[in-house]
């Protein structure tokens, strides 16, 4: 089995991540649970098997010692991935997400329709958060696909790699990858005010200097959309803010308050029948009474005006599981697993 067919497998039975580790393991994650391979691989097999997918330049930085972050498209059937190889005990590791062959839509995702209204805001910082795996980057590019089909704008997507290969529509589209097209997600975003963006998708708010820049480009007109790994809305605005020194905390409040259209924050829920996962989802909208919770450093009662802001879309991840709950598609005992208030829940 070699790096494609082992990637086209995987596609086939509905798994998300490749664990291979050349001590003689390959693990896949099936709807959220790791499973192991029954194939008894040699360490040489799997050795190759991770080689397959560097080029000569790659294999040389990764056999000098370090770690790479790449995606990876297979030759026949174009599966994306995205990849990351690692040592462990002083052997070779790689571990991939499966990204697919084609850019999501909204309407094939079945996410609530006030995505769809922050997709079309002309200006402001829209946030998708959510644990490692919980489909960020997926929503985000069906939010990209969406301008993509409907508006003339200029995109420009900064990924560390990229992920979704977008066809231009209606839109023009430039992505850029970190390490090979630009040094960093901070560079990448002071130039791109010089490049004439209406839309610009940053893949990972990481670091001060980014989501500086970040607010910065929502502020001078441009709609911002991109990631942070939180739990809820009020557990952003505070990472956030808490990521800027004491002083200067008073002011971005106030910036945040002024640009953030929205936080969309998801989780996939193993399904009641064990077949497959749904995505239950926060929504909070930038209205202007969550702006002046923010504005006056109220973020504790975030929750409870989202609980009372159904009529502009909003609702909170413990509304979203009840409703699951209710329709017979998740079970309570998952959804405690999956809330970030589970006594809220009961």
């Amino acid at each position: 089995m070699n790096i494609d067919e082992l990637i086209e497998y995987a596609r086939d039975n509905n798994c998300s991540d490749i664990h291979i580790t050349s001590l003689g393991e390959v693990a896949l994650r099936q709807y959220g649970n790791l499973k192991k391979l029954d194939n008894e691989f040699t360490k040489e097999e799997l050795d190759q098997i991770i080689y397959e997918m560097l080029d000569g330049e790659q294999r040389d930085i990764y056999i000098g010692g370090q770690d790479l972050d790449f995606s990876y498209e297979t030759k026949g059937s174009k599966i994306r991935c995205r990849a990351n190889t690692y040592h462990q005990r002083g052997t070779n590791a790689a571990c991939l997400r499966i990204m697919g062959t084609t850019v999501p839509t909204l309407e094939s995702l079945d996410l609530p329709e006030v995505i769809r209204s922050l997709a079309e805001q002309p200006r402001g910082l829209v946030l998708v958060t959510g644990p490692t795996g919980s489909g960020k980057s997926t929503t985000l590019a069906a939010m990209i696909d969406y301008i993509n089909r409907n508006r003339a704008e200029h995109i420009l997507t900064i990924e560390d790699p990229i992920e979704f290969v977008y066809t231009p529509d209606k839109s023009t589209i430039h992505q850029r990858e970190i390490g090979r097209d630009v040094g960093s997600f901070a560079d990448a975003l002071r130039s791109a005010l010089r490049e004439d963006p209406d839309v610009i998708l940053v893949g990972e708010m990481r670091d001060f200097e980014t989501i500086s820049s970040a607010i910065t480009a929502a502020e001078t007109g441009h709609l911002v959309m991109s990631t942070l790994h939180t739990t809820g809305a009020s557990d952003t605005v505070n990472r956030i803010i808490d990521v800027f020194p004491p002083h200067s905390q008073n002011q971005i409040r106030t910036q945040l308050a002024s640009v953030l259209r929205g936080v969309v924050t998801q989780n996939l829920v193993p399904l009641a029948s064990g077949e497959g996962r749904v995505a239950a989802t926060e929504i909070m909208i930038g209205t202007d009474a969550i702006a002046n919770l923010i504005r006056t450093d109220k973020v504790y009662q975030i929750d409870s005006t989202m609980q009372t802001g159904m009529k502009d879309g909003m609702h909170t991840l413990n509304m979203n599981l009840r409703e699951l709950i209710q329709k017979g598609m998740i079970t309570q005992e998952m959804a405690l697993k999956r809330s970030n208030n589970p006594k809220g829940l009961l």
